[in-house]
């Protein structure tokens, strides 16, 4: 690592201290994308891409970009690929519609619902009781526990999910991991089950099934 844990957690420092109440209004928009797939209407998916984009947008531009480049040259590449899963969000799930999110009862549902609950609650629980206090202490918008939402809300996914959205999510869980290990951050140790539950919700699930044809019950009728 290019930095030591001091500078890593005076980066978060000086994010939470410049941004809020920004923190307020992004756990907002996550709950109202988490209450929009609980009771889906026609336009949930939309409105829910719509956070997503927000969410990565906003940890490329106001995290990476802005603070994390200080202590990490790798950061700029880091914001360019956060912006471009925002940038992914708003063209697939908002423009072309084709990402839904809605609460299942089923063992893909429950693994989802588990990510979003660790992603709002038990990250910054699990973080405070560790001795990461705020400001110094990574808060929700930022890469992790944004992360581990965005696998949350796509093993909700109504299929078939766009598979593209778990590339850079995937590749973000891996950087984060190592960076859990070598910084000390066991929160962050999350992120590798979100993107396994994550991925799997998606790639298992594929494409909706086939409607049975109509055209076999004609034909035996027929004979």
């Amino acid at each position: 690592m290019p930095f030591t844990i001091e500078q890593f957690l005076d980066v978060f420092r000086r994010y939470n201290e410049a941004v809020w109440p920004a923190q307020v209004a992004l756990h907002a928009l996550a709950l109202a994308a988490v209450a929009l797939a609980l009771r889906p209407r026609g336009w949930s998916g939309r409105v829910a891409s719509a956070v997503l984009a927000a969410l990565w947008l906003w940890t490329g531009a106001a995290y990476h970009l802005a603070f994390f480049r200080d202590v990490n040259p790798a950061a700029t590449a880091f914001g360019a690929l956060a912006v471009a899963q925002g940038a992914l969000f708003a063209w697939l799930g908002v423009v072309r519609g084709r990402l839904d999110v809605r609460a299942r009862a089923d063992l893909t549902g429950l693994g989802g619902a588990v990510l979003i609950a660790y992603a709002l609650l038990v990250y910054p629980a699990l973080g405070y009781a560790l001795g990461h206090r705020y400001p110094a202490a990574p808060t929700f918008g930022l890469p992790c526990p944004t992360t581990i939402f965005t696998f949350g809300l796509l093993a909700w996914g109504v299929p078939p999910v766009p598979r593209v959205l778990l590339v850079v999510p995937v590749l973000w869980a891996v950087v984060g991991t190592v960076g859990a290990v070598e910084l000390a951050m066991p929160e962050d140790l999350g992120l590798p089950v979100a993107a396994i539950i994550g991925a799997l919700a998606v790639v298992a699930r594929g494409r909706p099934p086939r409607r049975p044809s109509r055209m076999a019950p004609a034909r035996a009728g027929a004979a």
